[in-house]
């Protein structure tokens, strides 16, 4: 289910003009075809990303953190002679060989649920309230099991995947997430109290997940250094998701080569992204350079066609420095995180910390879905627009 990586370094040069470095870089990160966190294709990603720094005259390097991986065995749900392949949530629990077998129960409306009970449930952004279903059935722990439908977007059906946010700490019982194709057979079989097998059995193998940093020296090192961060793993490729993040990164790391900013810039790419923020995890306990004098996170989805621009900040005058160079770079942004709330993706991360922020997210109808490729998923003209709106604003941060 899950690929290894192919071997392609045909992309991502770093001379050219912007228009053609937004698209190459995109190319070059869709070129790899395996992103989660610890495979050969998160240490491919960390080489090319490397081999960008190089030839724009920097040195970069990589910062590896162990993990678990989870190999995945037997993933399955059946009922009679139907049966549905999935992919457990990564901070759930998982099964022997054999799995579990119980009755199949609708999570919303349940009655009492009791431990001999698999629970039906769904998640994503169209599930609407059955996400709270779902994540109280996993907080009670009183299923035996549960099965999880992908329902991230009506437009796009298939298997996305949720984020492991408790990857180290696992909690509750399985959960299989399986594609939304199967929903009817399942809500019928649901319906009818019908007995089904759960399996989800896993092995796990030591594994080494992979930062990419690079330092760009300023002209006053006294000073504290801007950090330019973004995720650099995912489910699948998701190019969408990921692969403005990773051009917009690259376009600052060459224009603050080109053009030698007053202070250091410190650009950092974190894997274990959907595995709870485990690189950027890592890299705060174990770096000192962590203290900036801000932090710009390009997070997900912003070049996403048809993406719902958010906008998040920890203060006033961050906030408006994003939101007139966006404005000048028609770029409209449709929501912005309350300030002082808890902010979406690395942001939040940051904010935990007492940091100060500035972060750019999106919505994506192939959000963690592996059809998330080049190019129908991507907006390169609005994916251009930020980066020159991004360069407005680090350079005011710089």
């Amino acid at each position: 289910m899950f690929k290894h990586a192919k071997h392609l370094y045909g992309f991502g040069g770093s001379g050219g003009n912007m228009e053609d470095s937004a698209q190459t870089d995109i190319q070059g990160w869709d070129a790899i075809d395996d992103h989660r966190t610890g495979t050969a294709g998160d240490r491919q990603t960390s080489e090319w990303l490397i081999a960008q720094a190089r030839a724009a005259g920097l040195v970069a390097q990589q910062e590896g953190f162990g993990l678990s991986r989870w190999i995945l065995e037997s993933c399955t749900v059946r009922h009679a002679d139907v049966v549905a392949d999935g992919v457990p949530m990564f901070d759930g629990g998982t099964t022997g060989a054999q799995g579990v077998s119980g009755r199949l129960s609708l999570l919303e409306g349940e009655a009492a649920p009791d431990s001999a009970t698999i629970g039906l449930g769904s998640f994503g952004n169209a599930a609407g309230t059955a996400n709270r279903a779902l994540a109280d059935a996993r907080k009670a722990g009183s299923h035996r099991a549960l099965v999880a439908v992908s329902n991230m977007d009506p437009r796009v059906t298939g298997l996305a995947l949720n984020n492991a946010d408790r990857f180290r700490t696992p909690f509750g019982p399985p959960v299989l997430q399986v594609a939304t194709e199967h929903e009817r057979w399942l809500r019928g079989a649901a319906a009818r109290a019908e007995p089904v097998t759960l399996t989800a059995h896993v092995g796990f193998e030591t594994a080494t997940g992979t930062n990419v940093v690079c330092p760009l020296p300023g002209r006053e090192p006294d000073l504290a250094p801007l950090a330019v961060l973004t995720p650099k793993s995912a489910w699948w490729v998701c190019t969408a998701e990921r692969g403005g993040g990773i051009a917009v990164w690259l376009a600052l790391l060459r224009h603050f080569d080109a053009n030698r900013p007053r202070r250091d810039v410190l650009f950092v790419a974190t894997s274990g992204h959907e595995l709870g923020h485990l690189g950027l995890d890592h890299f705060l306990t174990t770096n000192a350079r962590r203290d900036a004098h801000a932090w710009m996170h390009l997070g997900a989805n912003f070049a996403a066609m048809g993406s719902r621009i958010r906008l998040q900040a920890s203060d006033a005058d961050l906030l408006g420095t994003a939101r007139s160079a966006l404005a000048a770079a028609a770029v409209s942004v449709a929501t912005t995180t309350p300030l002082g709330e808890r902010p979406g993706g690395e942001a939040r991360n940051i904010h935990d910390l007492g940091g100060r922020y500035v972060s750019l997210l999106g919505t994506n109808p192939w959000f963690h879905h592996p059809d998330d490729r080049w190019p129908v998923t991507v907006d390169l003209d609005r994916t251009r627009r930020i980066i020159d709106a991004a360069r407005v604003i680090a350079s005011a941060l710089v």
